[in-house]
């Protein structure tokens, strides 16, 4: 796979993985990318078709969202590493690639689950549905330049993940003065 494939591909990962992993997988038996074997298989993509649209379906609703995201903190840089060690023709080792991606997976799902507690302590429940749209279409955006314009979803990528981990920081720490907030309204009078 290609570098710039691959990097983009593995900062997708952290919102989206199992799309990511289709999507792979779909275009690497396609031709228009060498991907590893493994993804190209039918039940592997018929798996992480079926983990997609579950996947769709979860992010919408409030709370549930935040708890398959909190699941989903492993598997999504260790998809995003193994995404990162198929760059064929690299001079980094491959645990160096692993480290890689998971550091780029990890930007992006901080920043989506971090988003996500923010917008799950407002009442209204059309944030919630709004972000996940967005979400779903820049891995989107993210994955068509990584099969079209590598190069370019080279730069995307990298830029998006010095994003990501700056929106990160700054939600945490917004939802943690919420969460203060919200106990404090909770305790009874004394």
């Amino acid at each position: 796979m290609d570098l710039g494939t691959a990097v983009a591909a593995a900062w997708s990962s952290g919102i989206s993985m199992y799309g990511v992993l289709a999507v792979l997988g779909i275009a690497g038996r396609a031709a228009w990318i060498d991907t590893p074997e493994g993804l190209q298989q039918t039940w592997v993509i018929g798996v992480a078709v079926v983990l997609f649209v579950a996947e769709l379906v979860v992010d919408k609703i409030p709370y549930v969202d935040s708890a398959w995201d909190a699941v989903h903190t492993v598997l999504r840089p260790m998809a995003g590493g193994y995404i990162l060690t198929t760059v064929a023709d690299v001079r980094l080792s491959g645990p160096a690639l692993a480290v890689g991606g998971v550091v780029l997976a990890l930007t992006s799902h901080s920043a989506k689950a971090s988003t996500r507690l923010v917008i799950n302590a407002s009442p209204e429940p059309v944030s919630n549905v709004a972000a996940s749209v967005a979400e779903d279409g820049l891995v989107a955006v993210v994955l068509v330049l990584a099969v079209a314009a590598p190069q370019v979803a080279l730069v995307v990528a990298l830029i998006l993940a010095v994003c990501s981990a700056v929106v990160a920081v700054v939600l945490y720490r917004l939802a943690r003065r919420i969460a203060r907030r919200m106990r404090r309204g909770v305790r009874p009078a004394a």
